[in-house]
């Protein structure tokens, strides 16, 4: 037996230790992919299980309720002398001057061009929401155009009637400037649910 430094020289079979088993990395990510898809799946499986389909209606006339809960309510209500409606309407302050009636609440906005807002009930009488915003504007502005229909008409989640008018008053110098009325009517329980502007 001949010695090199730092070679064996020695005659004979020699073992080498085994590689320890390794994972590609593509073996890696497709586990990590199936096992996130799987767990995906479950989960959507579970809360289409757990969950009510939300209800749907055909609106209108079947309009349903709020979206989710009672309405968030920042401004005043104003509910009527005898109980059969209520309604949120603008807060007093800067923007408005507010006046209660046994029937409704008026408000006057003070800011920019101006403008008022009335929301009111009225006995129905059997006739129905067309009829009586007709009627109304017929007998507040008798010179009034109307200039649209507007569609889908909701007064507190009722459906109803409403319609745009224009007015033309003469001013005291003999010129005219147009002034649009908005009318919106619903009916429910033979009250009249009425939204001027």
């Amino acid at each position: 037996v001949g010695l090199l430094p730092g070679y064996s020289t020695q005659s004979g079979t020699f073992e080498t230790a085994t590689k320890p088993p390794t994972t590609s990395f593509r073996t890696v990510a497709l586990a990590l992919v199936i096992a996130v898809i799987v767990l995906a799946g479950g989960l959507v499986g579970l809360s289409g299980l757990i969950s009510r389909p939300a209800p749907k209606y055909v609106c209108p006339p079947d309009c349903g309720s709020p979206p989710m809960n009672r309405a968030v309510e920042i401004n005043p209500r104003f509910t009527s002398a005898d109980g059969a409606f209520s309604v949120s309407y603008p807060a007093e302050g800067a923007a408005y001057k507010v006046s209660k009636h046994d029937d409704g609440v008026t408000a006057v906005l003070q800011a920019g061009d101006g403008g008022t807002m009335q929301l009111f009930s009225r006995p129905a009488g059997g006739r129905s929401a067309e009829q009586i915003a007709v009627d109304l504007v017929n007998e507040t502005f008798p010179d009034t155009m109307t200039s649209y229909e507007i569609p889908n008409t909701m007064v507190g989640y009722q459906p109803g009637y409403g319609l745009a008018a224009d007015l033309w008053p003469q001013g005291a110098m003999s010129s005219s400037t147009r002034m649009r009325i908005i009318v919106m009517v619903a009916v429910k329980n033979d009250l009249a649910l009425i939204a001027g502007a």
